[in-house]
């Protein structure tokens, strides 16, 4: 049980970071996705639920100001290719959390930003998750 709530704490700071952990604690591959992939969807849900203070506390602290905001990789996506684009990219790139709180900051809509955070979340979860058993599969073949 401790290592499910560890994959799934972690999942709602940084999906990179629950994935290796959950395979670094012999989890499944499955348990590891779908935990994983609940805490960051947790996580993103938290600061929609959380309000504006919280979500400027957290940009302010991982970002800085506004205007570094505007050159950041996040800003150019959702110039470039809007609220999908972000949805689907910031769980990668920045997270969950923190997609959610920049995609709110620019204006996106709070629930269908959450639809494409959490559609993005559930297709990196798999893609990491695949990558990992391959990686685990290659390594073990190395030792035969």
């Amino acid at each position: 049980m401790m290592k499910l709530l560890t994959v799934f704490g972690l999942g709602i700071i940084e999906l990179w970071a629950a994935i290796p952990a959950g395979f670094a604690l012999n989890l499944h591959s499955v348990t590891i996705g779908l935990i994983a992939a609940i805490g960051a969807m947790v996580g993103a849900g938290t600061v929609l639920v959380l309000g504006e203070r919280v979500r400027n506390r957290l940009i302010r602290h991982r970002i800085g100001t506004y205007s570094n905001a505007q050159h950041g990789r996040i800003y150019q996506i959702w110039q470039r290719y809007g609220i999908i684009g972000l949805g689907l990219l910031a769980p990668l790139l920045t997270g969950a959390p923190l997609g959610v709180a920049i995609g709110l900051s620019l204006g996106a809509p709070a629930w269908r930003l959450l639809f494409w955070i959490c559609i993005g979340i559930v297709l990196w979860s798999i893609m990491l998750t695949f990558l990992g058993v391959l990686g685990l599969a290659g390594i073990n073949s190395l030792g035969h």
